[in-house]
């Protein structure tokens, strides 16, 4: 079933509950790779029920799930990867807590029959008890699969420009080789991160990390740089995916700061593959 555009810019959700507590914020930064090294006392906090912290990008798992499935978008599901992510806080995101989540379709861009579709969406979560907003979610789906359905092919979001300047730093995280499958456990079940004969399908030679996993490695290293690892400083954060990474690969991460600006772009080492681009985090004065 083809994309039905304009229609497809009325879908919305109502508000969604969900919950979580220490146990899930805790395996979240275990699925971004943070407490490899026992005696990092920095990093401790967020995988340690004592004196735990939430790392700000947690914020794309807490609700999975929410708004519109994407059998109502008429999609190609097999041939879906995510294009961009963004998250802005609104408060600190809390290490336990019950919410509510409302998505809703707010563009769909068509990039040409052979070139594929773009569709975004925004997620709102509030708390369920006092009706606050916590964070509000913006994100791309590229629908590969899915491209000549009439939409609009121009006015998509433009992506942040990151200086052209040498990096003024840069982290490198290897990855495990079963990282995917712990951080799966967040929320994210799609087979292509688990399953050989699915990945192989989609065009993969083995499955591949999630998308959200890598925008989570390169909150850590802003949060390690230049935020001393105080999740409060984070006031947004946002990535353009550009290509997949396979678990096991080192992702550097390249940094530059202007003001409260961190830019940013990551790449895998073995492969001399830019992942990441456009990146861009606002850090609170």
């Amino acid at each position: 079933m083809p994309i039905a555009y304009p229609d497809i810019l009325d879908l919305k959700s109502e508000p969604q509950s969900y919950r979580w507590g220490d146990r899930e914020t805790m395996l979240y930064a275990l699925g971004i790779g943070m407490g490899g090294d026992s005696m990092n006392l920095q990093e401790l906090p967020f995988v340690y029920e004592s004196g735990l912290k939430a790392v700000p990008t947690m914020a794309t798992t807490v609700a999975w799930g929410a708004g519109p499935g994407l059998g109502k978008l008429g999609i190609n599901f097999l041939m879906v990867v995510h294009g961009e992510q963004k998250v802005e806080f609104h408060r600190p995101l809390p290490t336990e807590a019950e919410i509510t989540a409302e998505a809703r379709i707010i563009g769909a861009y068509d990039k040409g029959k052979d070139k594929g579709a773009v569709i975004y969406t925004e997620t709102l979560l509030r708390d369920a008890r006092t009706g606050d907003p916590i964070a509000t979610l913006t994100g791309s789906t590229f629908a590969r699969g899915d491209g000549g359905f009439g939409g609009p092919s121009e006015g998509a979001p433009e992506p942040h420009e990151v200086p052209r300047r040498a990096p003024d730093q840069t982290l490198e995280f290897t990855t495990r080789p079963d990282q995917a499958l712990i951080y799966r456990l967040s929320g994210d079940r799609n087979p292509l991160h688990s399953d050989p004969a699915i990945a192989k399908a989609a065009g993969f030679p083995r499955p591949i990390l999630h998308g959200l996993c890598t925008y989570g490695i390169t909150c850590r290293a802003v949060l390690q740089v230049y935020a001393d690892f105080d999740p409060s400083r984070i006031k947004s954060h946002q990535v353009r995916f550009s290509s997949p990474v396979f678990p096991g690969e080192t992702i550097a991460v390249d940094l530059w700061r202007d003001g409260p600006v961190v830019s940013f772009e990551a790449r895998v080492m073995e492969r001399g593959v830019t992942v990441v681009r456009n990146g861009k985090t606002m850090l609170a004065d």
